[in-house]
């Protein structure tokens, strides 16, 4: 399969008139190799290029990796003195004849100090965003990375259903986050979550990515957590809001609202729409229950390796869904100084429409 996925990048290179493409750390290159490597102050990279082998740079004692490449590379490895790494760059480079040619990078990945170690083993290359060519190989999930992402999602909802009979008035923000993860780890997440647990009440719960404090939770508070789990390498991303104790009736009334944004965005996804339709849908609902100027995000993104990815479910993106494409649908309304909904669900495309992979109720549940 990997060696599948190498040829598909390489193939895309080609169409994107690209002579390479350099990759650091990260879903990418793990999803290249199947292989963990740690973004740390010792550089990793690897080098593709359409006709050759692939070139990894390494630290001494990252080695022992190399033996677990699906296929095969050629390496170059240095030791501990960071004056000797640009050279060792600089023979990775050579060997692939790359000074002077179009190497493409990740703009949201790579680094800057991996930039310059490259950048002075190929000092006359241009160094263009490789970002099409490269979301194009994980933009359509196959059967087994959907069981993955499915596994993921059900190791989220069982672990919230653990911490909600916990959950009291008075308890922090902070302490609910905390449980939450105990209870991420306890039903099979790894410990490398896609993001830390969003969870906020009141007044917080209206910014939609705020980190949990030591406010205590009241009656009357609407409480939000945006949380995910991993596995194998794939990741789930759900929101719930709940109720603590009974809220007013404006709480109700945005609630409702969300939800049903939520189903619309659910039911125009299907292959063929444009993601504009799904973000569309969503927010036509909120609109026209005069919210509109409250939903102030675009209404999903992709999900896979990583929490954020294409393709992205916004209103101007005319991008055609397609069978294997994964997201979310997460609609909100956020009133400042009050109260904040957001319901977020993980989806796939398939023949005929998109199936939720999340399935936790909707229905505005009370606790505390």
């Amino acid at each position: 399969m990997t060696q599948q996925r190498l040829d598909k990048l390489t193939a895309s290179l080609t169409k994107g008139k690209l002579d390479a493409v350099i990759l650091n750390p990260g879903a990418t290159l793990k999803y290249l190799t199947g292989i963990d490597f740690h973004l740390m102050e010792r550089p990793v990279v690897l080098f593709v290029t359409p006709n050759q082998e692939p070139v990894l740079v390494l630290p001494e004692l990252e080695l022992p990796k190399v033996d677990l490449f699906p296929y095969k590379i050629k390496h170059f490895a240095y030791g501990e003195n960071p004056d000797s790494w640009d050279d060792v760059f600089r023979q990775a480079a050579q060997s692939l004849s790359l000074d002077g040619k179009k190497i493409g990078v990740e703009p949201r990945q790579l680094r800057l100090m991996e930039f310059r170690h490259v950048k002075a083993g190929a000092p006359e290359a241009d160094f263009p965003d490789a970002t099409d060519a490269l979301a194009e190989l994980r933009l359509r999930k196959d059967q087994d990375e959907v069981k993955k992402m499915q596994k993921a999602v059900t190791i989220a909802q069982s672990a919230l259903e653990a911490v909600i009979p916990q959950i009291k008035i008075g308890m922090t923000e902070r302490e609910i986050a905390g449980e939450l993860v105990i209870q991420l780890l306890k039903h099979g997440s790894e410990s490398e979550m896609p993001f830390s647990p969003i969870v906020c009440a009141g007044p917080n719960s209206a910014n939609p990515h705020a980190s949990p404090s030591d406010r205590k939770i009241q009656a009357g508070d609407l409480l939000v957590v945006d949380w995910g789990a991993s596995y194998e390498g794939y990741i789930s991303d759900l929101t719930r809001t709940f109720a603590v104790g009974e809220v007013d009736d404006e709480c109700k009334k945005i609630y409702e609202l969300v939800k049903r944004a939520n189903e619309a965005g659910r039911n125009a996804a299907k292959p063929n729409a444009p993601c504009a339709d799904v973000d569309k849908a969503a927010r036509d609902v909120i609109e026209q229950g005069g919210y509109g100027k409250y939903f102030t995000h675009r209404t999903g993104h992709g999900i896979g390796m990583e929490s954020h990815e294409a393709p992205y479910m916004r209103g101007d993106n005319m991008k055609l869904l397609e069978k294997g494409m994964t997201f979310t649908v997460e609609p909100g309304i956020y009133l400042a100084g009050k109260n904040g909904v957001r319901i977020e669900d993980n989806l796939v495309i398939t023949d005929d429409g998109a199936e939720s992979l999340s399935d936790m109720t909707r229905e505005l549940k009370v606790i505390g």
